[in-house]
């Protein structure tokens, strides 16, 4: 098989983990494939792919689309290294609020799989870091929503000893209590 498929603390979020054929010329893995990823409960259709660069202590997020634009993610990071965070905001969840971290990295090659009703960020731990992440709705501007990076109810720990450096759309953020939960699913 050429992934390994792990249920994190939430279980409907799953970190991926490819098998990697390297040798001195480099390395060669698969990142995704239909019918290894339905077989293990990923049955999401992608049907964007996205691409972003960022520079050192840069923090992203945390970032969701509302229905009927939601969005579930495939997210990896293809050059340096993240700690990438993913919420859980569906209301009627037995994990309502909590949060997954893990780190991606080039060298781990790891992927996270986040479904609908999450919201998503990460942190860069590198000088640079660029993630590659399929989505399964097209992006709608209409649609886009955020919850604060550092809200108080959710308590991420970040695992960074900085003061990330955030865009001024993810300064202002709501809080979960500021946010319409049935927006998400």
């Amino acid at each position: 098989m050429p992934f390994t498929f792990e249920r994190l603390d939430i279980e409907d979020v799953i970190l991926v983990k490819p098998k990697i054929f390297g040798d001195d010329r480099g390395f060669f893995m698969e990142s995704y494939k239909k019918s290894e990823f339905v077989k293990n409960g990923i049955t999401q259709e992608f049907n964007q792919d996205n691409h972003s660069k960022s520079s050192a202590r840069v923090l992203r997020g945390l970032h969701y689309q509302a229905k009927p634009h939601s969005q579930a993610k495939l997210v990896r990071c293809s050059r340096g290294k993240i700690f990438d965070v993913a919420v859980d905001l569906r209301p009627n969840s037995k994990t309502f609020t909590k949060y997954v971290k893990v780190e991606l990295s080039e060298e781990n090659k790891h992927m996270l799989y986040i479904p609908e009703g999450f919201a998503h960020g990460f942190v860069v731990l590198s000088e640079e870091a660029e993630l590659l992440y399929k989505a399964s709705g097209e992006y709608s501007p209409k649609h886009d929503r955020g919850l604060l990076w550092s809200d108080d109810k959710i308590n991420i720990d970040w695992g960074i000893n900085f003061e990330p450096i955030l865009s001024e759309k993810d300064k202002n953020q709501p809080c979960l209590e500021n946010i319409n939960l049935e927006e998400l699913i």
